[in-house]
Formats: C-alpha cells, sequence, structure tokens
C-alpha cells in the first residue's frame, strides 16, 4: 500500500529528519572509541567489559539464526563484512547500555505479567488451553535452560520492550507534515519518453583487440580464481560411533530394575462435582442456609444419581465447571484440601460423596472414573530402555574416542590412516575448497569455518601435516590433511576474451547511444518542444510505472520548478532514455485510508528516529568504549 516509504526509505527518512526530528547532541562512534589493547575487552559499557568471546558467540547466533530462517538463500558472505561484524558489536553495546539504564531507573516487570505471557505461549498449552508443565520444561531443557533463567530473561526482554515502547510512542508527527509527505508520494507527472536503443548503435561498434585487453587489464578482479584446497578428511560423530555400541538384554534388565518406579503408571481420577458457595467470614445463618441447600441437592442427587451432570448444571454455583455438569476433569492429591481429597480418593468410581466442607462452600462429589496404577512390563518397556542406555553408552563412547581421535591426528600428523584404520573412519576427499565456507555446500562438516582455517594454516598446506581436531558441530569432530593447493590466478586472456569483446560491444554501444540521447536532450531543453517523444503516459509513486522503472525514478527525481521538464539517464541493458514531464498535478480524489496509513508509517519511523536517539544518549551516559585495536582485525 505505501509502496513509496518502502522503496524510498532512506529518502524518507532524510526528508523526516530534516523537517520534524529535534537536534540532538548525539555521541558517534569515535567518541567512544579507544587504542587500548585486547586485555580489555573488546568493549566497556561502564564497568562491563564485552569480552572478544561474547562477540564471537554474538556473531555466531547471529549466523545460525539466519541459516534458519534463509535456508537455501543463506549467503554466509553477508555476515563476514567488517560491516556485519561492527553491526553486531554495535548491537551487544546497545544492549548492555539499556539493561544498565534499565537497572538505574528500576525498572522490572511484575511476576503476574511473566506468568501472564508465559501462559500465553501457544507451544506450552494442552488442546484444552490448560498450561503444559512438562511441554514447558521439556522445551527449556532441550535449550540448556531452567524456568528461572528463561523467567528472568523473559523478565529482562520484557522491560526492555516497555521501555522502548515507552519512548517511541513519545513521536509526534504534525498532520501537516505528514500531508505533504502524502502529497509527494501521491504526485502525479505526464512524461514523455524517447528511448534511444542499444541495439541501434551495435552496428556502428567496432571492438579492437587492443581494447579487450585493455578491459582485461584494468578489471584483472573480475577474473580472479580463488586460491583453493583439495583435502582429505576424517568425521567423528554419532553415526560413527554407533555400529561400536551395542546394548544387551542384561544391561536393559538391570536398567529396568534398578528404575522400576518410572515404569509405574500412577492411579488416574476423573470426578465432578456441585458447590454451593458461602462467603468468606460468612454469618452462622447465612452458612446454615448453604449447607441446608447443599443437603436438598444432595438428597436430589441420591434420588436420581444417573442425572449428576443434570443437576450440577443448574444447582452448581462453581461458574467455571457447572456448565460442563461439574466437570473437574483429571484430579491429583492436594488440588482441593485435605477434605475434598480424603473425599475424591476415598470412593470408589460411580459412587457419590455426602456434604465435603471447604473455603468455598459445601462440595457434593461424584468419582467418574478411576484408572488403577500399573506397572509397564519390561517387554513393554525394552525398546525406550534399550535406547535410553544406547545413549548414555553412546555418549561415553564418544568421549573416549575423541580424546583417541585427537591425539593420533596430532602424533600420526603426515597421515590420517592410522587414526582412520584405529577408530575404523571412513577417509573422504572434498576438492576445490576455498577459505570461506561456500553456501551452496550447506552444513558439510568440511564446510565450516574452523575447520576451513585448519586446512589453509601453514602448517597444513606448506608441510602437509594434518590439521587439529576441529569441533564443527556438537559431538562432531573432523580433521584434515592438504592434497593439493592451487594458488589464486588470473583467467588466461584467451579463456575470456569472448565474455569482453561482447561486453567491451555493449558498453561501447550503450555510450554511442547516450552521446545521441545527451544531444537530443540539449536540444529539447532548448526548443521545449516534444518533437520526437512518445505518447503522454502519467506515473505516480503509488502506481506501477508505465516507463521504463530506472526511467520513471529519473523523473521522480527530476526539478519541476519550471515547465517543461527534461531529464535523461542509462536504461540497463536497453540503451538511453530522454523523458519530457509536461505537467505536475495531484489525483481529484485523495486515497484516504492509504493516508491514514502513511501517516501511522511516518510516525513509526519517526519513532525509531526518536528510540535510536535515546539509545545514543544513554550508550554516552553509560560511558561505552570500544576498542579500536582489539577490534581492528576482527574486522579486516
Amino acid at each position: 500500500m505505501f509502496d513509496f516509504v518502502r522503496n524510498n526509505k532512506r529518502i524518507l527518512q532524510g526528508v523526516l529528519l530534516l523537517l520534524i526530528i529535534p537536534s540532538f547532541v548525539l555521541v558517534g562512534v569515535e567518541s567512544y572509541q579507544n587504542r587500548g589493547d585486547s586485555a580489555a575487552g573488546v568493549a566497556s559499557v561502564g564497568d562491563q567489559k564485552i569480552t572478544q568471546q561474547e562477540w564471537d558467540d554474538a556473531q555466531r547466533r547471529q549466523i545460525d539464526q539466519a541459516r534458519q530462517q534463509m535456508g537455501p538463500q543463506f549467503d554466509q558472505k553477508l555476515f563476514d563484512t567488517p560491516e556485519a561484524k561492527r553491526e553486531v558489536l554495535e548491537n551487544l553495546v546497545a544492549e548492555r547500555a539499556v539493561n544498565a539504564e534499565i537497572a538505574r531507573s528500576h525498572l522490572t516487570v511484575g511476576d503476574q505479567s511473566i506468568a501472564k505471557a508465559i501462559n500465553a505461549i501457544e507451544s506450552f498449552r494442552k488442546p484444552d488451553g490448560s498450561f503444559d508443565m512438562d511441554a514447558y520444561r521439556a522445551a527449556l531443557a532441550a535449550q540448556g535452560m531452567t524456568p528461572q533463567i528463561f523467567e528472568s530473561r523473559m523478565r529482562r526482554d520484557m522491560a526492555i520492550q516497555q521501555l522502548a515502547g515507552s519512548i517511541q510512542a513519545t513521536a509526534f508527527v504534525p498532520r501537516s507534515i505528514a500531508g505533504r509527505i502524502s502529497d509527494i508520494n501521491d504526485q502525479q507527472r505526464e512524461v514523455q519518453e524517447l528511448v534511444f536503443p542499444i541495439a541501434q548503435y551495435l552496428p556502428q561498434v567496432k571492438v579492437t583487440d587492443d581494447m579487450v585487453k585493455a578491459f582485461y587489464d584494468k578489471n584483472a578482479n573480475l577474473f580472479q580464481i580463488p586460491e583453493t584446497v583439495k583435502a582429505e578428511y576424517i568425521v567423528l560423530d554419532a553415526a560413527a560411533v554407533e555400529s561400536q555400541v551395542t546394548v544387551n538384554d542384561a544391561e536393559i534388565a538391570q536398567f529396568y530394575e534398578t528404575n522400576k518406579k518410572r515404569f509405574t503408571a500412577p492411579e488416574e481420577r476423573s470426578a465432578s462435582h456441585i458447590l454451593i458457595t458461602k462467603a468468606q467470614g460468612a454469618k452462622p445463618a447465612e452458612e446454615a442456609a448453604a449447607k441446608a441447600k447443599a443437603e436438598a441437592v444432595l438428597a436430589e442427587v441420591r434420588k436420581n444419581p444417573a442425572d449428576f451432570a443434570a443437576i450440577a448444571k443448574t444447582q452448581s454455583q462453581d461458574p467455571a465447571s457447572a456448565a460442563n455438569g461439574g466437570d473437574l476433569g483429571k484430579i491429583e492429591r492436594g488440588t482441593f484440601g485435605k477434605a475434598m481429597d480424603d473425599a475424591l480418593f476415598g470412593l470408589k468410581e460411580g459412587e457419590i460423596s455426602g456434604i465435603v466442607p471447604s473455603e468455598f462452600g459445601y462440595h457434593i462429589v461424584k468419582v467418574t472414573s478411576v484408572k488403577p496404577a500399573s506397572q509397564k512390563s519390561l517387554a513393554d518397556a525394552k525398546e525406550e530402555i534399550a535406547a535410553e542406555v544406547k545413549k548414555s553408552k553412546l555418549s561415553k563412547k564418544y568421549s573416549e574416542l575423541a580424546e583417541q581421535f585427537n591425539d593420533s591426528v596430532y602424533e600420526q600428523s603426515d597421515s590420517l590412516k592410522p587414526t582412520a584404520d584405529k577408530l575404523g573412519l571412513k577417509i573422504q576427499t572434498a576438492e576445490n575448497l576455498t577459505r570461506k565456507p561456500n553456501p551452496s555446500l550447506g552444513a558439510a562438516p568440511f564446510n565450516n569455518e574452523k575447520f576451513l582455517t585448519a586446512l589453509y594454516s601453514t602448517d597444513a598446506i606448506k608441510n602437509k601435516r594434518n590439521t587439529e581436531a576441529v569441533e564443527v558441530a556438537p559431538a562432531v569432530l573432523i580433521a584434515g590433511r592438504v592434497v593439493e593447493f592451487k594458488p589464486a590466478a588470473k583467467r588466461p586472456l584467451a579463456e575470456v576474451e569472448a565474455a569482453i569483446r561482447q561486453r567491451v560491444t555493449q558498453e561501447e554501444a550503450l555510450r554511442l547511444a547516450r552521446q545521441a540521447g545527451e544531444a537530443k536532450l540539449a536540444a529539447a531543453k532548448a526548443s521545449g518542444d516534444a518533437t520526437g517523444f512518445g505518447e503522454t503516459k502519467v506515473v505516480s509513486r503509488t502506481q506501477q510505472p508505465t516507463i521504463n522503472t530506472a526511467g520513471a525514478l529519473a523523473v521522480f527525481k527530476a526539478d519541476v520548478t519550471k515547465l517543461p521538464a527534461y531529464v535523461g539517464v542509462d536504461l540497463p541493458g536497453l540503451g538511453y532514455g530522454v523523458y519530457r514531464i509536461g505537467k505536475v498535478s495531484q489525483p481529484a480524489q485523495p486515497d484516504t485510508a492509504r493516508r491514514s496509513q502513511e501517516a501511522e508509517q511516518i510516525g513509526g519511523l519517526v519513532g525509531q528516529a526518536e528510540l535510536y536517539n535515546f539509545v545514543e544518549a544513554i550508550k554516552a551516559k553509560s560511558k561505552v568504549k570500544i576498542n579500536a585495536g582489539a577490534t581492528a582485525a576482527k574486522t579486516e
């Protein structure tokens, strides 16, 4: 809907900065850089240091998250630039500074808000809508967290969200400003187009051998072949260890006997109740009346026990269960207090209790089902036990083999074969490995940055020694050996000559088209007429352009204070375009709904700018220092 804002965000933000945002004395990057050594950490926020390890971990988390989100489109080169690495560090600094401000201001989120937020997480809910504590604990355990750690992180994150929200909410955009920007967005320009196509000038182009050679020499970087290695490697992972681990029946039986309680299913009970309530601190007469009503309902139930659910719907004063016939679902001891426990767990299936008092009033209880406690047999538990015992033995065996793997590749450094033979591993080969991971190879062990760094070490390339054992994933070790190293080289001219000749031909044809177009542009500006131009078309930022996209962008950048206005621009792959702008107008009926959305989005952009200014201010307040000496090598 708001195409212009989305596609021209940088331009719009510049307009907003000029028109709206007040002047701030901001602390730039240079003002909090120093030239200390790496022992001081890569940065500090007040007394807190950010270590190199923390920076590395943050980059790794960012890359892993991007890899999961982008899938096959993931390109690690985007994250290996100095700018990307520096941005990760800046984000860490900002996070620490915001946390420090929250602590200074004593901002916190209450337990009730935390509980409400956790309860709202869909993956932690049962099909009936109740909270699934087992799923909650299991999900946290899978990430190495306890509920206390998770809740602490949620408290911090929610405090940051509330702080950010309150800052962004202060943003204010005058209606006149929002209206002016929407006017710019709605503006329509009547345009005539004249294209000088490349194809028209191709016959005039004569590409000589000297021109080809000049292009080849000037653009050497286009023809570089990166250095590569061919490597042998061996991998120690769960699959390699699994074949060396077995579980026998005696081990399964011993585990079963030792952990018999784990295979015992406790008794399960379901119940329904009818509640006649009494107020806290009720007078004796009020208690007596409530009890009398309960006794009357009990008499009705005993007379028609099969109608318990129907009676509960009409007589029970428990709003949570009455509509469901008093159904309490599955029950556990301790949920309702001692008196109710005694009744609920003292009845047989189908039995109905007498009057049971509690702090809420008087209950009549019916046990609707009882599933006795049961013991899973060894035969039924065998598969589950075998998997668990094997997992435990795999872990132990992996640790044992990992130590041997590390020692062997180091001690037998002139070959991988002794280690492969000793541990039953297969020597594999990978070719054309570059210094950085190749996105097309995915998560292959040999495509890991740490392993490639080891492969490209001087010892591995020049001395042909085994690399050290490198952990490329949890419980996955790899070691390699360079078989062949190919240094970086330049493709021979003969190999790329045809492609160069074609490109130079296109560039020369474009030069001639541009030359002709610029001559026409100068003549048109001088005369002001429309000779040679095509039919008039209307272009707008809110609609798909009816002319070439590059031409449309040039038209909207053109100065239209004096009409007719003219502008020329290269049209990629097509030629050169000259445009005559004859009229500028506004639509007769503005789209009010879209304008309202635009005003909201403009407010959002201003809110983001306010938040940025706030973060910069608290970074200054927190005495942020970035150790330029420690970060220089990392971002080169």
